[in-house]
């Protein structure tokens, strides 16, 4: 879509506001509102000023003017809104140098495709994210001084088998017994349904939609693979969506990973293929239908994972889904349909098209703009140095001997771990100038000071559990 026919499209829809959103430096969408007389062409090329110092990570007070320049393809009418509305995703510049912002996420994703076609290993990087979240009745939490508690709801819980819902017609769901149910028993169906068809409306393109594992409203929509940028672009409108559609229901949604003790957590499996002009670059003869590409790049994956989930997976939370038994892979190896390992390669379909390397320890807490990004720069790493993955492991990593498992490479165990190894080996996400020093130091003290500082200063409530009586 190009200015002209936004404009053309605001017409015809009668839109009478437009909607400016760009991304905070963790991961959140923001955004202000104009009236549709004052959007025209020069918009488009000028863009609108607005204070940089207020946004999360960004600008310093004495440097706060900043520009939002909205990207016309990006457009879509707002379906959740009283007034007509079209709402445009924007890319931010410095208003003096007209530069792109150096901490603009979505800057970051841009470069890394633009490194990748300059490297002449592939032109497009086309990314498949599975999200998972939660909807739920009701959440509770709170912090104060003396005092520290969440508690969420679902009609779903099996922890509501025995609570008089007036009444209370059973169909609970058992933990880790979530995963593809009928209604009754499936009491999402409806909700995900009227989710599925809004993102349609917005313009994406869904594949399928279902229950997930764990009890108490745990659910997935995927969309189909796209290239690295509109992806990112339309996940954040995915999750606009989805908690949105959850709101006119009086429901919540969450993307936190590990919102449920002792089930299953929420991840954001991510597939990751390479093409060049109309050609499939990981497909070919080795293992799993692999090219030596293919392999490479999941040499980098796994060489470059503890660094890469500091992105990925960039909440404290994340790291207690990251445990195992859950589904989710603690162990860095590759393999082919074994879903216990980091690296999957999914054997659905023989068509070379069809062949990707599934990274399976994202989750969907993060900013997809910065987490496709660094996983594109560990693969482009592995591909250019020819990083050996090793022997791939086909079986049960669970089941291993322990002298065999401890010679498999862990994830790291919390964020801060993570950040750890992000300090150490970040040189492979500096190349192109895709992530700045600066970005990835700003991104270590942000995580650092305001999550890790945070909750590793703050009494926690199972602590009361184990130490009162001491």
């Amino acid at each position: 879509m190009t200015p002209k026919e936004v404009l053309a499209l605001c017409r015809e829809k009668d839109v009478k506001a437009v909607d400016l959103r760009f991304m905070d430096f963790p991961g959140l969408w923001q955004h202000f509102t104009i009236p549709v007389s004052k959007l025209d062409e020069d918009v488009f090329e000028d863009g609108l000023g607005f204070d940089g110092s207020s946004i999360r990570g960004w600008q310093a007070i004495n440097e706060s003017d900043m520009l939002v320049v909205p990207q016309p393809e990006t457009a879509f009418i707002d379906p959740f809104t009283e007034i007509p509305t079209i709402s445009m995703i924007c890319n931010i510049q410095d208003p003096i140098t007209r530069e792109d912002y150096t901490r603009d996420p979505r800057n970051v994703a841009r470069k890394a495709v633009n490194y990748l076609k300059s490297t002449g290993i592939a032109d497009t990087c086309f990314i498949g994210p599975e999200a998972e979240f939660f909807v739920f009745d009701d959440v509770r939490f709170d912090q104060t001084n003396n005092s520290a508690f969440y508690m969420v709801d679902s009609i779903e819980g099996q922890w509501n088998r025995g609570k008089d819902e007036g009444p209370n017609l059973g169909y609970k769901l058992r933990h880790k017994e979530g995963y593809f149910p009928v209604p009754p028993a499936d009491k999402m169906m409806n909700i995900r349904n009227e989710m599925m068809l809004t993102m349609i409306e917005c313009g994406l393109d869904v594949e399928a939609q279902h229950h997930e594992v764990a009890t108490g409203g745990q659910c997935e929509i995927d969309l189909r693979f796209n290239d690295l940028v509109q992806m990112a672009d339309h996940l954040m409108i995915y999750k606009y969506i989805i908690k949105n559609v959850a709101a006119r229901h009086n429901k919540t949604v969450t993307f936190m990973p590990k919102p449920l003790y002792a089930d299953n957590g929420s991840g954001m499996h991510t597939h990751i293929s390479l093409w060049k002009g109309e050609e499939p670059t990981f497909a070919g003869g080795g293992y799993a239908g692999l090219s030596d590409s293919a392999l490479h790049a999941i040499g980098g994956i796994l060489k470059h994972a503890p660094a890469v989930l500091a992105f990925t997976n960039p909440t404290t939370n994340s790291y207690k889904r990251l445990v195992p038994g859950y589904e989710a892979p603690v162990n860095l190896a590759y393999s082919q349909r074994n879903r216990s390992a980091a690296c999957r390669i999914p054997m659905y379909s023989p068509s070379p098209k069809a062949k990707r390397v599934e990274f399976r320890c994202p989750d969907p807490s993060c900013n997809p703009y910065l987490a496709f990004s660094a996983l594109l720069m560990a693969a482009i790493d592995g591909i250019q140095n020819k990083i050996d993955p090793g022997e791939p492991l086909d079986k049960d990593i669970y089941d291993l001997e322990p002298e065999e498992l401890a010679e498999v490479p862990k994830t790291p165990a919390s964020l801060d771990e993570a950040l750890t190894a992000l300090r150490k080996d970040h040189e492979f996400l500096l190349r192109g100038d895709v992530f700045t020093a600066d970005v990835v130091d700003t991104w270590i003290w942000y995580k650092s000071e305001n999550e890790v500082d945070a909750l590793r200063l703050r009494p926690h409530p199972y602590e009361f559990c184990m130490y009162f009586d001491l």
